[in-house]
């Protein structure tokens, strides 16, 4: 069996342990204070993040209202314009088949040149 040799009051193992130890508990303070001093910085990206998807939301949310008045607004004059085209051939049936027919001969020389 052997013996263990002193250093300092103590055995080699002994001291070796202690070190362990310590250096174990300066290593856990260390990260302790790393998280400690990254957390505020954290927070702050975290908030930044959530404030800038509220405000996307509500941005998407205006978009998706202007776009519903738009549509609305157009569905408006497209009536509007069919109506009054039907008013009108009503009431010149002979001018607006003459307009058709032109429109027909202009779009046909149109498309027939391509």
């Amino acid at each position: 069996m052997k013996t263990r040799t002193p250093v300092n009051g103590g055995t080699i193992q002994h001291t070796l342990e202690r070190g362990a130890e310590k250096a174990t508990v300066a290593v856990h303070d260390t990260i302790d204070s790393a998280a400690d001093a990254t957390r505020p910085a954290l927070d702050h990206m975290v908030a930044n993040a959530h404030a800038t998807v509220d405000r996307a939301g509500v941005a998407a949310t205006h978009a998706a209202e202007a776009l519903g008045i738009k549509g609305d607004q157009l569905n408006d004059s497209s009536q509007r314009i069919i109506e009054r085209a039907s008013v009108y051939v009503r009431e010149n049936p002979v001018t607006s088949l003459g307009i058709a027919v032109a429109a027909g001969y202009v779009l046909s020389r149109l498309l027939s040149s391509r």
